[in-house]
């Protein structure tokens, strides 16, 4: 499959990154997974803190192993490894944190504000363009994480397999026309950096995430996995271990596993304003 774009420059972002902990970023033209390769490296000292990007992944996975489809050069594909292990009991809060930093490079480098969804999507006005997933390798005490994003940045032309998705994707550049791959990467990877003490600290986390995301007072839709059934719930806040809390008709209950979307969010008066 061609690239649609000019290859990432890596030197260049290399060169913005230097003197930060996340110097060390690494291009493949294409591989099947940067989450994939990421792991092969967690926990090898020379690989600490750096960084792998793919103009195209073959095999790129979402959540529960979901195909993320991406034209070549569309999307800024990387796993980003921390310079450091991590205390293992707090692994749940980094997509939260994820999360907060590639809001932050998103803004920073193109002005597109990113609307945060539980539990690991990007979105803008109600639409997918972007996603999280994380990898880690624990030993004891000790975790190594891989920041596995996914990001649609400048939208293909005539592209028969993405025009035939349903809901349609959306990219950054569909709102900024300057967004570029590599200054978002490089303000991504200046997040990371800058924030990195916060992971001792994960209730801090979530509630700055709980916070930016606006979380209270949205509605989910959510289909669990025991049952298979829908069922609509407000969010209230993240519960240990980074569980979703709704509250519904019999009260509130700790989603872990299940399908989920926004579908609306109430107001202050207790009405609802429907997204679906």
């Amino acid at each position: 499959m061609p690239n649609q774009t000019a290859p990432f420059d890596v030197a260049l972002v290399r060169s913005q990154l230097a003197g930060t902990r996340f110097a060390d970023v690494r291009y493949v033209a294409q591989t099947g997974s940067t989450n994939t390769d990421a792991q092969l490296l967690l926990g090898q000292p020379a690989a600490l803190g750096s960084t792998i990007v793919a103009d195209y992944q073959s095999a790129g996975a979402g959540r529960k192993a979901r195909r993320w489809f991406a034209p070549p050069g569309s999307a800024l594909l990387f796993t980003a490894l921390l310079p450091a292990p991590i205390d293992a009991a707090t692994i749940w809060a980094v997509p939260f944190w994820i999360a907060l930093g590639v809001a932050a490079g998103a803004e920073r480098s193109c002005g597109v504000a990113l609307d945060l969804v539980w539990p690991n999507d990007l979105h803008v006005g109600g639409r997918k363009i972007g996603g999280i997933l994380s990898v880690a390798r624990i030993s004891g005490d000790d975790a190594w994480v891989g920041c596995g994003v996914g990001l649609n940045v400048r939208r293909p032309a005539g592209d028969p397999d993405l025009d035939a998705l349903a809901p349609p994707p959306l990219f950054l550049d569909d709102l900024a026309a300057a967004a570029e791959r590599e200054p978002l990467l490089v303000a991504i990877l200046r997040a990371f950096d800058a924030s990195l003490a916060e992971l001792r600290d994960p209730a801090a986390v979530v509630a700055r995430w709980e916070h930016r995301a606006s979380l209270a007072g949205t509605i989910y839709r959510y289909r669990r996995d025991d049952d298979g059934v829908e069922r609509d719930g407000v969010a209230q806040r993240i519960g240990p271990h980074g569980a979703l809390i709704l509250r519904d008709t019999s009260g509130e209950r700790p989603i872990e596993m299940a399908d989920v979307r926004v579908i609306g969010h109430t107001l202050a008066g207790g009405d609802a304003v429907r997204l679906d």
